[in-house]
């Protein structure tokens, strides 16, 4: 019935609120460099693990479309600041987006909105599947890339690092079972059911993230995750 009568305005407020919260994330990761003199990939995975807190929200939306229409968005944004950009106006407009999306993969973060979207369009009722998703790609990612750029000793594949690879399993871990316990306070489950799925999302979004060529982790990592996620805890 949600579908057809539309969303109410708690659904609309919330929205504007993530939409809010999105672009301040993307102008303080732009300022980070200069106010906390950290480097601009830092500053990249900051905005990744910030836009990840997202599925935090979806259990306050009534409106089933909502989570999706929250990341949606943002592929256009992303896809607009990239270098493959029909606009050079509109991207030099939005530089600061467009300095993160290059640093990294070209297509990294339009792929992390796209994924994003995706899990959302597919489960706006099982929030814990859309964070076992996104979760890894914007904690454990974001983790392995500094682990593996300060700490990384031992090659394994894909230029990745074994302890890039171990910071992405115990980040993925850690987030989303705290996720999880959250989750479990708004639904009423046991918690303690959910930690083997958790183990088993660990297990594969970190050897996805090691496998991925560069940049389609952004994609791989999320699609993986939520389907090692759905399958253990009892099917999609």
């Amino acid at each position: 019935m949600d579908e057809v009568m539309g969303p109410g305005t708690g659904d609309l407020l919330l929205m504007l609120l993530c939409y809010g919260y999105v672009l301040a994330m993307i102008l303080a990761s732009d300022r980070l460099e200069g106010i906390l003199k950290i480097d601009r990939k830092a500053s990249r995975k900051f905005l990744h693990a910030m836009i990840g807190n997202l599925p935090l929200v979806i259990p306050f939306f009534s409106w089933r479309p909502a989570p999706a229409l929250v990341a949606a968005p943002f592929i256009l944004v992303t896809y607009l600041a990239s270098p493959y950009s029909p606009n050079p106006g509109l991207r030099e407009r939005l530089k600061g987006l467009s300095d993160l999306t290059e640093e990294g993969h070209n297509l990294g973060l339009i792929l992390y909105a796209a994924s994003y979207t995706l899990l959302a369009a597919l489960f706006p009722k099982r929030p814990s599947i859309i964070a076992a998703g996104v979760l890894p790609m914007a904690y454990g990612d974001s983790v392995a890339a500094l682990v593996g750029k300060r700490y990384g000793k031992r090659i394994i594949i894909n230029g990745k690092t074994l302890e890039g690879s171990i910071a992405m399993f115990a980040a993925s871990l850690i987030t989303l079972s705290l996720s999880l316990a959250y989750f479990s306070t708004l639904y009423g489950y046991n918690f303690a059911h959910k930690l083997l799925p958790a183990l088993a999302t660990a297990t594969v979004v970190a050897i996805a993230e090691a496998l991925s060529p560069r940049g389609l982790d952004n994609i791989a990592v999320p699609l993986l995750g939520a389907l090692a996620f759905s399958l253990v805890e009892g099917g999609l």
